[in-house]
């Protein structure tokens, strides 16, 4: 449903499996808990943030305790209560459970582990947007290269990370650097676009 932008009925349904979950399993079952994360999730898509963010923090609180504050899905929810933050302006804190999302996953899951490189991209974002550019280019230079190594240089992600990066670039008025970036991004589109086009 997400995926379809069909965000009220998702939100409906979510909602309704939530309320579920908490009177079979409880309110801090693992599951009930996933639920709680996926109704913040469709929150967040239908800009409803601050309700996304409580969602997101009940997440995070009930995950720390009952999966301890390492576990995979504890900082599934360390990073969207970080995206929730974002979108409000609130910058550091954003900027703090990026960077607890981004320590925890190179620990837990490895450094060119998807999540690891989207934690890294995560926290560029929110560095460019409080104007600390350099670390901001480190990070989206380290997903790109994390994204190109597994994914592949053309991979819509990659791409994603390399439009991220331009941007910095872009912000420190290095334009040459940006417009090759984004010269390469739109190759990259176009021939994915064209291998999709052959493959019909």
């Amino acid at each position: 449903y997400r995926q379809q932008g069909k965000y009220k009925e998702a939100g409906v349904l979510h909602q309704r499996a939530l309320e579920g979950k908490e009177k079979v399993l409880g309110p801090e079952h693992p599951n009930t808990l996933a639920s709680v994360s996926n109704l913040g999730l469709v929150l967040e898509s239908q800009g409803r943030h601050e309700e996304a963010e409580a969602m997101h923090r009940r997440a995070l609180e009930g995950r720390e305790k009952v999966l301890g504050p390492e576990h995979p899905n504890t900082l599934a929810s360390v990073s969207n209560l970080g995206s929730a933050s974002e979108s409000q302006g609130k910058y550091e804190e954003a900027e703090a459970m990026h960077r607890r999302a981004l320590e925890g996953r190179k620990k837990v899951l490895r450094p060119e582990h998807l999540d690891t490189l989207a934690s890294a991209n995560n926290l560029g974002s929110v560095l460019s947007r409080q104007g600390k550019y350099e670390e901001a280019e480190a990070m989206h230079q380290r997903a790109v290269e994390g994204r190109e190594k597994v994914l592949g240089p053309e991979h819509p992600d990659t791409l994603i990370c390399v439009s991220s990066l331009r941007s910095v670039l872009e912000s420190q008025g290095r334009y040459e650097d940006a417009e090759a970036l984004h010269r390469r991004a739109l190759e990259g589109r176009e021939k994915v676009a064209r291998a999709s086009r052959h493959a019909h």
